[in-house]
């Protein structure tokens, strides 16, 4: 996307010779310094920008690699459907992610003409999102959308973020206020759209505001995601403020303030657990990247 239009763009030999990792190569949202061939339609990249905000999973399987979905994101919308989509411990996973990436969250709930019970829905979210503005939407009903357009400021990025079928790409057409996107019917089943975004795509907006439309993910592993964690669980690292010992793990310790949350009624024992389960996450994670840089770094000096 350049002044004169857009153009199929390629990496440099140069550049491609410095790249140490996927890291390095350009991504959708990033700027770069490029030269325009345009006799072919095409442009050489030579210089990535520098990012300020970066939005990664780990890649699907057992390869110890980020991927990064999208960068330079002053929003993230994560988007959940009113349905059997729903799911809090896949939205704290999200969430987490989203505050590690420097972007802000805000969660999107659509298809609400589909849902009888929304304050329910909406109050779920809220004992999950502390802080994070929550939106209902409906396409269909034309309602919840003008609070989402104060987003879209010039010059600002939003990525549209979730699974499959979640109605990302319908939300990214009404704001386009066009069929850009593909969609599919909703099944009958359960209620889910089928998934047809197959790219992650920048699309510049009517009011001069950009946003990024995703495939679904069905699999979203953590990339360093320590700060976010704290962020995304803010009640329980509060409650371990109250705890006995200060380096209490939270299971078998006396006088355990999260521990007696949850035996309270308080805390969720399902979010406790989802913390957990996180936090091994991180805990291998950071294992193997440790491991990773020893190699990254003895390649680095050999070039």
């Amino acid at each position: 996307m350049t002044d004169n239009g857009e153009y199929f763009a390629e990496v440099s030999e140069k550049y491609r010779f410095e790249a140490i990792s996927r890291e390095n190569f350009p991504a959708v949202g990033d700027w770069v310094i490029l030269t325009e061939r345009i006799n072919e339609g095409k442009a050489t990249i030579h210089h990535l920008l520098p990012r300020f905000s970066k939005f990664s999973r780990k890649v699907a399987g057992n390869t110890t690699e980020e991927q990064i979905i999208a960068t330079n994101i002053n929003t993230v919308f994560i988007v959940q459907s009113l349905n059997q989509d729903f799911n809090p411990r896949r939205l704290e996973r999200y969430l987490l992610m989203a505050w590690e990436s420097g972007a802000n969250p805000v969660v999107v709930l659509t298809k609400a003409d589909l849902c009888d019970g929304i304050e329910k829905y909406k109050s779920s979210v809220e004992t999950v999102a502390f802080g994070v503005p929550v939106h209902v939407v409906s396409v269909v009903n034309q309602t919840g959308l003008e609070e989402i357009m104060e987003y879209f400021e010039t010059g600002k990025t939003v990525a549209l973020l979730g699974s499959s079928g979640a109605g990302k790409s319908t939300l990214t057409n009404y704001l386009l206020g066009e069929e850009k996107q593909l969609t599919q019917e909703i099944h009958e089943g359960d209620g889910r759209g089928k998934h047809t975004t197959t790219y992650r795509e920048l699309i510049s907006l009517p009011n001069g505001g950009l946003i990024i439309d995703t495939p679904g993910m069905r699999e979203l592993q953590l990339w360093e995601a320590d700060s976010g964690l704290s962020e995304s669980f803010k009640d329980i690292e509060e409650l371990a403020k109250q705890c006995q010992f200060r380096n209490c793990s939270h299971h078998n310790e006396p006088n355990c303030a999260v521990k007696a949350a949850v035996q309270s009624g308080d805390l969720d024992e399902k979010r406790l657990q989802s913390y957990f389960k996180l936090q091994r996450e991180l805990a291998y994670l950071e294992r193997k990247n440790d491991k990773l840089a020893q190699v990254e770094e003895k390649y680095k000096w050999k070039k």
